[in-house]
């Protein structure tokens, strides 16, 4: 086994989207080879309404997909497929906008107020831009939870781990989705095919991914020894190099991140707000049907 090295460690930055929720990106909108198929990752988290609340308003995707996974309070969902749904705390709601599809999402607080929750894009191959839109909903309950004897806890949302397999299914981007859970201390290795790209995102605790490869991206805080690789705290972004396995090493208050891996598409990628197609000519296309009232290809 090869432990994959740390190609970048970077923290999320805060932005403001919708009709105005603060969030952290942890990346999107610029260079995202590192991680195709990858295209965004946002970390839309506050304990206050007044960070969410608003919401983001009835908006159109092309050339997408999305997954949208709720650790605390809820996202309310409506599209033009005529779909209506909330998906709460654990459940995770996937769209595929394909040809295009227009939605909005409202999220809600929970009893006191927090709200948690990750949406990812992942692009679409050429050949399925512009593919029937569809959605689904996943409760919490349909996610499976493996508990290794260590304490490790691994929730898989898409793709298999440990001899389970998550619900997410039919994403062209293939991807291996999960949320994974350290007691303090505890150092694990995780398999990760070579051939994907991979990133972790931390969001509670923190965690030491050994071997790193840019000696820029190491840190001054450490949970282990300072040549064991850099630390990664709450909304931290982790881009992995090549091999097929990562290494951590949980911090005294353990650790929490997603870990996703997918096979990358190497197509070219033309991007402007939320329509993702791969030629600037699609993506005038694209715009001129939304002017002009042509955008959408099935659903009301």
């Amino acid at each position: 086994m090869s432990v994959r090295p740390v190609k970048r460690l970077v923290q999320s930055q805060e932005t403001m989207e919708g009709a105005g929720v603060r969030l952290r990106r942890a990346f999107g909108f610029g260079n995202t080879n590192e991680v195709d198929p990858f295209l965004l990752l946002d970390d839309f988290r506050g304990d206050a309404e007044r960070d969410y609340i608003a919401g983001f308003p009835w908006h159109p995707h092309r050339g997408i997909e999305t997954i949208t996974y709720v650790l605390a309070g809820e996202v309310e969902h409506g599209d033009s497929l005529g779909n209506r749904g909330v998906i709460g705390t654990g459940d995770v709601q996937w769209m595929t906008a394909g040809s295009g599809i227009i939605h909005q999402e409202m999220p809600k607080g929970n009893a006191i107020g927090q709200m948690h929750g990750f949406q990812l894009w992942g692009n679409l191959p050429s050949h399925m831009k512009m593919t029937a839109p569809r959605y689904q909903e996943i409760k919490a309950e349909e996610i499976p939870e493996v508990v290794d004897n260590d304490g490790t806890r691994v929730k898989v949302v898409s793709g298999e781990f440990w001899g389970k397999k998550g619900p997410v299914e039919g994403v062209a981007a293939e991807p291996i989705y999960l949320d994974i859970s350290l007691a303090p201390g505890r150092e694990r290795s995780i398999p990760v095919e070579t051939l994907r790209n991979a990133f972790a995102y931390v969001f509670a605790g923190k965690a030491q991914f050994r071997g790193a490869s840019d000696p820029q991206a190491v840190l001054t805080e450490y949970v282990g020894r300072e040549d064991e690789g850099p630390v990664a705290g709450n909304r931290s972004l982790v881009i992995f190099d090549r091999g097929d396995e990562i290494r951590v090493r949980a911090g005294e208050e353990g650790a929490r991140f997603l870990l996703v891996s997918g096979k990358p598409l190497e197509e070219p990628v033309a991007w402007r707000g939320p329509i993702v197609m791969n030629t600037q000519e699609e993506l005038r296309q694209a715009f001129h049907e939304l002017h002009t009232g042509e955008f959408l290809k099935t659903g009301k």
